[in-house]
């Protein structure tokens, strides 16, 4: 009989979670296996196919800041690039790509294959192992036992997943995929509590039955970016999206099915996503809406298919496909399949720490939908601090925990354990309070120390952010103390039509114009350009310079706050506190205490229903 190996960690789902969480157990030294019921889908894009987004852009630049891939398999992938956004100040700028589906997942595959400590196992988990309390492997549905000294459950959508198109549903973790059976179960038994959610995804259609004539062309931005601070290619072609609209007449077609739909009926018990509603949802909260927006989003180069984002649906297909036909562009319209509505198992992620061990039992890991949020892009952030937390303590060393002025990652991760969540949680830059500082621009700044060092990110990313941090000094040290003439500049400033100088300025001070940006100013004083030239200065350090120049009074104020606040933040809390014992303290924040064990005073002071006065009990009682 076959004798498996012992591993360090085991990770149980190969989606954006679990692929993350993976490579980093593994690059940081652990022995990995990876298992996942199909070994084609690593990372695949379930719903639209694309990375970044609003808040998300900002969460896969701080991925790639600390040694993680998802920025890395993006920009190799990628067929599209969008800065968006541009409009509104720098805190509120999001990357966003559109990628080859089938590249993306082929290209995560071929980096875990290439990742020498990580082994692979096609199967389905149904059972945690558990000895005194803590994981020590897992048990598959072809019987094998696999040990291990942790274990990360990143099951995505598949628990118990069933999905829904009008009044036909079955079990599947997505189109064409069986769910994962059992493992719920077992994990209830040993003491946690699960619920239901719902999320879906839109009709694939034929783009050679599409006439794109009749739709707004959405390009990519003239001069692409990317995702990654590694030297990842940069794009030279793109593929262009195209925006189409519903309309009354849709709508109307729409409704006809609204007595057929599985969300309308009552057998969709889970909760779906508030942000990201289907088109029949939609129209229904929404009545006095004459249209919706849609975006016709390409899969790949070199295919047909596109993604009809905005129409998510579980109505009958036959309501779908007639009520696409109603849309300009989509007379002749061919399906390739329906849009589906997919319910599934998570368990509340009160239940676990901030590193993501759960409470009940010690060196079990959760990552990803699992506990409660959609998208790729926070389902591999957690899955990146789940391997790192995975590999630190199995070698006895202190968690990775990012606090909210850090990172997103550390707002997403905060405000599902302390605020907890009832419907898929989506990040958004008006969720972190510090978004100022929390810029997508300066994410290796922030994140790259921390990741190198704990062993994660390279020695050669620490040299890139010293030269980077040089020479972004350079560029404002020279801007506060060069001025200019207004033979000089004055020609810039009426091209841009903003007031001329009649004295010597400053070019810091110029700078402060919203007219004007610092490419300008190297084009209106030759000892900049000069200094630009001789140092090739990139573009990015150039662009955080000008940041750090016109935003320097509100960072300033911003990182006060931090500071100010972080007294009482950081602030420890004994895990074994008896919250019973301070009569103090309401009766609801001792039960809410006692459930969520924040780790913090500042997480004890975001959890809903704890008021500033049980936040001044606790400081009192931890000063005598």
């Amino acid at each position: 009989m076959y004798s498996f190996p012992k591993y360090d960690v085991i990770v149980v789902g190969a989606g954006h979670a679990g692929c993350e969480a993976a490579a980093a157990a593994a690059n940081l030294g652990s022995k990995v296996l990876l298992i996942t019921m199909n070994m084609t889908n690593m990372a695949q894009m379930s719903c639209n196919p694309s990375i970044g987004g609003i808040a998300k852009g900002q969460i896969v630049r701080e991925i790639d800041a600390l040694g993680g891939y998802t920025g890395i398999v993006s920009d190799r992938t990628m067929i599209q690039f969008r800065m968006l956004n541009k409009s509104k100040g720098p805190a509120m700028w999001s990357p966003r790509s559109q990628n080859d589906r089938t590249m993306f997942s082929e290209e995560w595959r071929s980096v875990l294959e290439k990742t020498g400590n990580v082994d692979f196992w096609q199967d389905m988990v149904h059972e945690v192992l558990v000895e005194d309390g803590k994981a020590v492997g897992v048990r598959t549905g072809m019987g094998n036992e696999f040990l291990s000294k942790s274990v990360i459950l990143s099951n995505g959508t598949f628990l118990n997943g069933i999905i829904h198109i009008g009044e036909k549903h079955f079990g599947g973790g997505r189109i064409g995929e069986h769910a994962s059976v059992g493992l719920t179960e077992n994990l209830v038994k040993s003491g946690f509590e699960s619920r239901r959610m719902k999320t879906g995804t839109p009709v694939r259609v034929d783009g050679r039955s599409l006439d794109f004539s009749k739709m707004e062309e959405q390009k990519g931005d003239e001069n692409p970016g990317k995702f990654s601070y590694t030297d990842t290619p940069h794009l030279t072609q793109q593929r262009s999206c195209f925006l189409a609209y519903t309309s009354s007449e849709v709508h109307s077609v729409l409704r006809k099915g609204f007595s057929r739909s599985p969300m309308f009926t009552g057998r969709i018990s889970g909760r779906g996503p508030r942000y990201c509603p289907s088109i029949e949802d939609k129209i229904d909260r929404f009545s006095t809406k004459e249209r919706h927006q849609l975006f016709i989003e390409p899969e790949g180069w070199n295919t047909v298919e596109y993604y009809v984002n905005g129409f998510s649906s579980s109505l009958p297909e036959e309501i779908q496909f007639e009520a696409l036909t109603k849309i300009p562009g989509f007379e002749q319209v061919k399906f390739f399949r329906p849009g589906y509505a997919i319910e599934y198992d998570y368990f509340p992620p009160y239940q676990l720490r901030f590193n993501l061990e759960t409470k009940i039992i010690g060196n079990l890991y959760f990552a990803g939908q699992i506990n409660g949020t959609t998208g790729y892009e926070e389902a591999a952030a957690q899955g990146l601090m789940a391997g790192i937390n995975a590999h630190l303590k199995i070698n006895r060393k202190e968690p990775f925990i990012l606090s909210r002025s850090q990172a997103y990652i550390g707002v997403l991760i905060d405000d599902l354990i302390t605020k907890g969540t009832d419907e898929p949680y989506r990040m958004f830059t008006s969720r972190a309070e510090y978004r100022l500082l929390l810029r997508q621009d300066n994410a290796d700044q922030r994140l790259t120390p921390l990741g190198y060092k704990i062993g994660l990110a390279s020695a050669d990313r620490m040299e890139k952010i010293e030269r980077k941090n040089k020479n972004i000094s350079a560029i404002i040290s020279f801007l506060k103390q060069e001025s200019t003439t207004p033979e000089e500049i004055n020609p810039v400033l009426k091209r841009k039509d903003t007031q001329e100088i009649s004295q010597k300025v400053k070019l810091s001070a110029l700078l402060l114009r919203p007219q004007l940006c610092i490419f300008d100013l190297a084009e209106g004083n030759k000892p900049f350009s000069g200094l630009v030239k001789k140092e090739s200065f990139s573009n990015e350090e150039m662009e955080e310079a000008e940041i750090l120049v016109k935003y320097e009074n509100y960072i300033e104020k911003e990182q006060e706050i931090v500071d100010k606040l972080s007294r009482f933040e950081d602030i420890p809390l004994k895990a074994d506190l008896d919250y019973n014992g301070l009569n103090s303290l309401s009766m609801e924040a001792r039960e809410k205490l006692s459930r969520i064990r924040p780790g913090t005073i500042g997480q004890a002071s975001r959890i809903s229903g704890i008021s500033p006065a049980d936040i001044s009990v606790l400081i009192v009682y931890l000063g005598r």
